[in-house]
């Protein structure tokens, strides 16, 4: 886990800095353009771009979080602030896509008129930007699931600037102002999207939920394949961040000596990694059965209060 954060963040951090502020650019653009052109379905695209500014900053703010260390009273560090914040921005997000289906539908009675060539020029500029973002952060999103949400933000902007686009060119041909709110509309429900995945997301990492890519069932049956290993129980799995993933659990063993627990414990642990991605367990070794042996704990602090176990990290 170290090799990776020194690795990565410091590279990954600067494009998503640049990002922001490329982003930020086209949210400019797209406001003074739609405020310009009277156009709705620009304006409702600059609140996507919002959304995608939200959403880089997210990442950024969770590479630099990730590098603070641990202390007494944060024990898992930092992870979490930027998960409650995500959650804060996506509410915030579902306000934004609210506004816009009202003023469509105000817009759809008496479509006033549009500017069609001034939208066609800020919708290019912000589909160039956007589709430049995609392509920059193309091998980050690909091992890191933080960048991974933030470009497919991105590359969700730049389906509703060409959306944009389409509508600017059929205004600027028939005349047709309603297609304006029509495209609004549209662009309200990709910025739906957009923000129900972030809250899921975050939901999901504040509930303590197992992680979307761990079978509880297959990881134990893959833990009890390890040699020495008699039993796993007490499970317990969940997300500190969206990319970082913890475990733990009771493991039944023979009455063996320190060393060999050892043994078994990197073995776990080389497994829990390359097939579950969970990089941070605690694993309890116990030569003795507890009182109750269910998969998962029920979280009664009496359960195996009297039973001799031993530990090993």
């Amino acid at each position: 886990m170290a090799e990776y954060a020194h690795n990565h963040p410091m590279p990954v951090g600067s494009k998503l800095k640049f990002g922001i502020i490329l982003t930020g650019l086209i949210l400019v653009v797209e406001i003074v353009g739609g405020l310009l052109s009277n156009s709705l379905a620009l304006l409702s695209d600059a609140g996507h771009v919002f959304a995608d500014v939200i959403a880089l900053s997210l990442s950024w703010y969770g590479v630099r979080q990730a590098e603070r260390p641990a202390s007494s009273r944060m024990t898992f560090g930092y992870h979490r602030v930027g998960v409650i914040i995500a959650v804060v921005n996506a509410v915030s997000i579902f306000a934004i896509a609210a506004v816009i289906f009202y003023e469509a539908s105000r817009r759809w009675q008496q479509p006033p008129e549009v500017n069609g060539a001034l939208m066609l020029g800020a919708a290019i500029v912000g589909l160039g930007v956007n589709v430049f973002i995609a392509f920059w952060l193309r091998k980050e999103q690909q091992t890191n699931l933080n960048v991974r949400s933030a470009f497919w933000h991105v590359l969700g902007d730049a389906l509703a600037s060409v959306g944009v686009i389409i509508g600017a060119v059929i205004i600027m041909l028939t005349g047709w102002f309603i297609v304006d709110p029509i495209i609004s509309v549209l662009i309200g429900f990709i910025i739906i999207l957009a923000a129900w995945r972030i809250l899921k997301e975050g939901l999901k990492v504040l509930l303590e939920a197992t992680p979307q890519q761990v079978n509880v069932h297959r990881m134990v049956s893959a833990l009890k394949k390890i040699k020495g290993v008699k039993g796993v129980h007490d499970v317990h799995a969940w997300s500190i961040s969206p990319e970082l993933h913890a475990m733990s659990c009771h493991v039944l063993v023979s009455d063996l000596p320190l060393s060999r627990a050892g043994e078994i414990r990197r073995e776990l642990e080389k497994v829990l990694r390359s097939q579950f991605d969970i990089e941070h367990s605690t694993l309890q070794f116990e030569c003795r059965e507890c009182g109750t042996n269910d998969l998962f704990c029920s979280l009664h602090p009496e359960e195996c209060a009297d039973e001799p176990e031993s530990e090993t990290r």
